[in-house]
């Protein structure tokens, strides 16, 4: 393991590297090489996704939209007006209760309802693999402050021993020309 990774892990995480949790190793190792820690999720995620993952998903963004909704609503409409009142007068193909229709919603539901949950459960799964992206982005960035700081420390302390320094020779320069002044008014 590189030197350096393991000292940014002492320094600014006050641990040794090989306590640290695998995500934290390898925000580390990024960091120490410079490499970028976001990613696209959303690429990734739905590179691996099935065509019967897809489809779910198609079939529960389609469900849960207002057209869908309003498709439904006209089509349960014409199919009461249509089997309550305009066919009753000649051949009945769903009289009143609608039993059909009943029968045509719960298969409806049936379907849709797991293909609708396994949509969520991968938006569930999705959001994880976010918010561990986002974990790992914000301890890279947290990080870099840190480091940052210890670096804008180190060169205000450098730039103060530099004054300091200068302050002292000047105050020897000082030293020497009032003695220099002593010595010329004492003679």
């Amino acid at each position: 393991m590189d030197h350096n990774v393991k000292e940014l892990a002492t320094r600014l995480l006050k641990t040794g590297y090989d306590d640290l949790p695998e995500r934290e190793q390898r925000v580390l190792r990024r960091m120490a090489k410079r490499i970028v820690v976001s990613e696209n999720v959303n690429e990734q995620f739905h590179e691996k996704l099935t065509f019967g993952q897809r489809l779910a998903d198609q079939v529960a963004a389609v469900g849960g939209s207002w057209t869908f909704i309003i498709i439904f609503a006209i089509t349960l409409a014409a199919w009461v007006l249509l089997n309550g009142w305009i066919l009753p007068r000649r051949e009945i193909f769903d009289p009143y209760p609608f039993i059909f229709l009943n029968l045509i919603l719960s298969m409806l539901a049936a379907i849709q309802a797991p293909v609708i949950m396994m949509s969520q459960n991968r938006q569930t799964s999705k959001d994880r693999l976010a918010a561990a992206n986002d974990y790992e982005v914000n301890l890279k960035a947290e990080l870099e402050i840190m480091n940052l700081h210890e670096k804008i420390d180190d060169l205000r302390m450098r730039q103060l021993e530099t004054l300091f320094n200068q302050q002292n020779d000047q105050i020897l320069q000082l030293r020497t020309l009032l003695d220099k002044i002593d010595s010329q008014l004492g003679d």
